[in-house]
């Protein structure tokens, strides 16, 4: 008989160790190293004779089935046009913050059409029934369950072949076979695969909720994260109250896109116009510049704002909420380099609107003039968007997209737009237009 031999492997990242540890070297996660059993002289044989069929791809149809439209026109736009019929996909977020209030909107927009089956693990029916009730829709062809195990959920879902399920939330989803407790990695793991090969095996749409860190990140080990065709964050934004609904990954459609609802009584209302709360917010005075960013396929509006004063400190602050605080400091040098300003002898505090992360060089001019309005307490020119990026030498340099950014900031009746000499701009939309070469050429908005 052969030997068997144990170690300890993590299940976030799969490190390997002869001795159990609280946390694992490789990827600093706590109580994740879980004992396995091997032997190694009889590799296992659980299907002696049998060969995968392989076929060729110019065998395989392409056609895509319709996807489900909800009529909820932010989940629509960030599901990528809709749920694709056989998906894997997970929506996660802080408690409380309207995941299930969401997807019982989805659920309930989606069973006129379909069949949908929603499995509460969280709630007992009465108040599911009582969270319903507050969201004004019809609910006769919409069902419900209470079941938490996951060999009954699957073969319900084999015999009723619906086309949506909906489980709140995969953390208590449970197998009767194995003997750790719900939401522990070794069910995690197991729960996600399982329903993984229920989706595709029968085209089967699931969405499930997930629990997060305290860290914000997804609970669970990260081969969750890559077994789902889509994973989607909730957050909360406190500047409008409004809900954020993020796509950090999507097989089915574009990864960084956005969608604002905001919560009420009713339940999630989605906010199509979102760059309107940001227009009659903003106030026309120094430290203050408008800048649009790309986020998906959407151009919205941002506020950043600055404050200047002499240090009383030996070492200047540098203080920056919403923004890496290393693009202030860069931006600062390169202007304190070429214009001759002092802002090492600055405390800078600057701060961007929205709740948004600027992920590209295109603030780059925005954040230079809301600097230098902030130092000399002169505001930019009344409806402007600043939109181009800052060298090391200098130079103003052309973005990508910048048609994208100028449509929308005429539609609003942002006339002048601050770009490079050399940017290529194909609509003529904007009534003025002001092109800069380099960051002397800034001064001229700022005249003594």
């Amino acid at each position: 008989m052969a030997k068997v031999s144990n170690y300890f492997q993590c299940q976030n990242c799969e490190y390997q160790t002869p001795k159990w540890q609280g946390c694992c070297p490789e990827c600093r996660k706590w109580n994740t190293l879980e004992e396995v059993s091997q032997s190694p002289a009889q590799p296992k044989n659980s299907a002696p004779g049998k060969t995968a069929a392989m076929t060729s791809l110019d065998n395989i149809s392409t056609d895509e089935a319709p996807r489900f439209i909800t009529g909820i026109s932010e989940w629509d736009r960030v599901t990528g046009n809709g749920i694709v019929p056989g998906s894997f996909s997970i929506v996660t977020g802080d408690p409380g913050i309207g995941k299930s209030t969401l997807l019982l909107q989805v659920s309930a927009q989606l069973s006129a059409k379909y069949k949908v089956f929603y499995f509460s693990t969280e709630e007992s029916l009465a108040q599911v029934k009582m969270r319903f009730q507050r969201l004004n829709h019809p609910s006769q062809t919409l069902l419900f369950s209470t079941q938490a195990t996951l060999e009954i959920i699957v073969e319900t879902c084999k015999q009723e072949k619906p086309d949506l399920v909906i489980i709140d939330s995969i953390q208590n989803i449970y197998s009767s076979e194995n003997f750790s407790l719900p939401g522990t990695i070794t069910q995690l793991r197991e729960t996600a695969f399982y329903l993984m090969k229920l989706a595709k095996d029968n085209n089967i749409a699931i969405i499930v909720t997930g629990h997060i860190t305290k860290e914000g990140q997804m609970a669970g080990p990260k081969i969750l994260e890559h077994i789902v065709d889509a994973v989607f964050y909730l957050q909360k934004e406190d500047k409008w109250q409004t809900r954020i609904l993020r796509s950090e990954k999507n097989r089915f459609g574009s990864v960084n896109e956005i969608g604002f609802f905001q919560m009420t009584s009713t339940g999630m209302i989605a906010i199509e116009n979102i760059n309107q709360h940001l227009i009659n917010d903003t106030k026309h005075t120094p430290g203050s510049v408008l800048i649009s960013c790309l986020e998906g396929t959407r151009p919205l509006f941002l506020e950043l704002q600055a404050l200047t004063i002499q240090t009383q400190f030996s070492v200047a602050q540098r203080v920056a909420t919403g923004i890496d605080h290393k693009q202030i400091v860069l931006i600062a040098a390169i202007l304190e380099k070429y214009l001759h300003i002092k802002f090492s002898g600055c405390d800078i505090f600057f701060k961007l609107s929205g709740g948004i992360k600027i992920k590209d060089n295109s603030a780059d001019l925005g954040i230079a003039l809301t600097l230098l309005s902030s130092y000399f307490q002169k505001p930019v020119p009344a409806q402007t968007i600043a939109l181009g990026e800052v060298s090391l030498t200098g130079l103003i340099k052309p973005i990508q997209n910048i048609d994208i950014h100028a449509k929308e900031a005429a539609k609003f009746g942002f006339d002048n737009l601050l770009i490079a000499y050399d940017q290529k701009l194909e609509t003529k939309i904007n009534k003025h237009v002001r092109r800069f070469k380099s960051v002397y050429d800034l001064l001229e908005l700022f005249p003594e």
